[in-house]
């Protein structure tokens, strides 16, 4: 496994949650008035023969092949359309510039989709990026899991956690509040900034829940993080850390720290995966680019196949919950669960009912304000 599967989503070159400047736009200063492409007819019927011809080569932002699996489900989806060396190029980004790059190419648009943190959504319809456009699927979904007009849709889970290279961490860590004790002060790997990054801002909810707090009382989690962030180190967090043990915990989602611990076993290093006690069921999503209407009916398709069985399965061989699946609204084959973690891990790990309701301009804000400012 390459360690690029392990960062998807992780620390932005030269934007730390230390309070560094972020390298990134902020959630205003989206153009206006630009040029951009024709709009194409989003609520016409998919035009399968449209769909093969644009499938050849899948375009995507921050959706590499090895993050969750999309590698097996881009070969899955090509073969369903008849398509047997279908190619994939994939730039990596932050939920927040995956989002402004669709604006700012609106005149000359590049990637067909992409994947955002849940939280994003919103911020991607307010925006204007994303179609009129839900599969037909979505309707399983209740509406806190999929743009109101369509665009965007959640596909699968991953739960905030810790792998933590045991040889080297003083302690044993188990939960959340472990991570604030002196003995890891400067070894503790961030999970990015919650002004830009959707798996920082679902960790930021995790700590939330933790502490007692919920979508509408996050003052839980800004306590803690004030505190937390006095325990990062202050590189950038990467498996290599984790390896040399300059950091002894990094904070993913379960299945990218499933990959991490693997990928350090496989060198003789102990580590494992720990759920801290609560924790939260973090969705992804799959976010359309209107403006890409070239190759729109290939987007709707793909749209309807990631929540369907095929892709589900190969979302829970990487140990990603399809969100279809946890919902109580799709089966898997018990091989698709083999390497999963026993779900006593599990037993305090919430479901949030309405991801709508949390603002990521408010938890950027609370973030600049409150952590930060605070």
């Amino acid at each position: 496994m390459r360690n690029r599967a392990i960062s998807r989503r992780g620390m932005l070159q030269g934007a730390a949650a230390l309070g560094m400047a972020s390298a990134v736009p902020m959630l205003g200063g989206f153009g206006r008035g630009a040029a951009y492409a024709q709009e194409g007819d989003w609520a016409a019927a998919v035009d399968m023969e449209k769909a093969k011809a644009g499938a050849a080569e899948l375009v995507t932002y921050g959706m590499p092949d090895d993050w969750a699996n999309y590698g097996e489900v881009y070969k899955a989806f090509q073969a369903s359309l008849g398509i047997t060396d279908g190619k994939h190029t994939d730039t990596d980004m932050s939920s927040l510039e995956e989002i402004t790059k669709f604006d700012a190419e609106k005149g000359n648009p590049v990637a067909m989709f992409a994947d955002i943190g849940m939280t994003f959504g919103p911020i991607a319809t307010k925006r204007g990026v994303v179609p009129n456009y839900l599969p037909p699927m979505a309707a399983d979904l209740p509406d806190g899991y999929k743009g109101a007009d369509g665009g965007w849709v959640a596909t699968f889970a991953g739960v905030p956690a810790l792998v933590v290279n045991t040889a080297a961490s003083p302690i044993e860590i188990t939960t959340w509040a472990d991570l604030l004790k002196p003995e890891l002060k400067g070894k503790v790997g961030s999970p990015g900034d919650p002004r830009s990054s959707g798996t920082a801002q679902t960790t930021f909810l995790a700590w939330t829940y933790a502490n007692g707090g919920d979508s509408e009382n996050m003052q839980p989690g800004i306590d803690f993080a004030k505190q937390i962030i006095q325990q990062y180190n202050a590189a950038d967090s990467t498996v290599d850390l984790l390896e040399k043990g300059e950091i002894v915990c990094w904070m993913r989602y379960d299945f990218n720290c499933a990959a991490a611990v693997n990928a350090l076993k496989e060198k003789g290093i102990e580590a494992k995966v720990v759920i801290p006690g609560v924790s939260i069921y973090a969705p992804s999503a799959l976010m359309l680019n209107k403006y890409k209407t070239d190759t729109m009916d290939t987007a709707k398709a793909f749209s309807d196949f990631v929540l369907g069985d095929e892709a589900a399965a190969a979302f829970a061989r990487f140990g990603a919950r399809p969100i279809r699946y946890l919902l109580g609204k799709q089966e898997l084959p018990d091989e698709a669960k083999a390497n999963w973690l026993p779900e006593e891990d599990y037993k305090d790990v919430k479901l949030v009912e309405n991801f709508t309701a949390i603002d990521a301009e408010s938890i950027a804000a609370l973030w600049d304000d409150e952590v930060l400012g605070g």
